[in-house]
């Protein structure tokens, strides 16, 4: 039910991974608990990854969005703002103070997304993808959950 909405959005524009097989396992998913997924009328639309980024303690406050995807026919539809809502919200019920994520800098729509969800840029990884013959940057952003933090 996800698989056919990973392969449908899945480019190099998108991500800096080796093109999926369509054997795969979903993204590595280590537990189904960290996948949030929108259905519509009875109809898987897309879905957002919220995990630990490594099993360091002292890093325990910090979840990490791996993955967000949109169903191409339902995309511009505010799926995937709900799905960044509800994956903040889930990442409060946590216990995290701080849900970050990288972006490949040319997917602007992403990037707008991002932002209008709270999200900003802390950092920018130069040349960090050589992509179809290109260096492309990768940006790091974050939204902070506690209401005293700033980015």
């Amino acid at each position: 039910m996800l698989l056919p909405i990973h392969f449908a959005t899945w480019t190099a524009d998108v991500s800096p991974g080796p093109t999926p097989a369509p054997s795969e396992a979903l993204l590595d998913v280590e537990s189904i608990a960290d996948v949030l997924v929108a259905e519509e009328e009875g109809v898987v639309s897309g879905y957002v990854r919220l995990n630990q980024p490594g099993p360091l303690p002292s890093h325990a406050h910090v979840l990490v969005i791996n993955g967000l995807a949109v169903a191409p026919a339902r995309q511009g539809s505010g799926i995937g703002r709900r799905l960044m809502a509800s994956a903040l919200e889930e990442a409060r019920s946590r216990g995290a103070r701080k849900v970050s994520l990288r972006v490949l800098a040319p997917n602007a729509r992403a990037r707008r997304l991002y932002e209008a969800c709270g999200f900003s840029i802390e950092g920018v990884l130069r040349g960090e993808f050589l992509l179809n013959g290109e260096y492309v940057d990768d940006v790091v952003m974050a939204a902070y959950l506690d209401a005293g933090a700033t980015v």
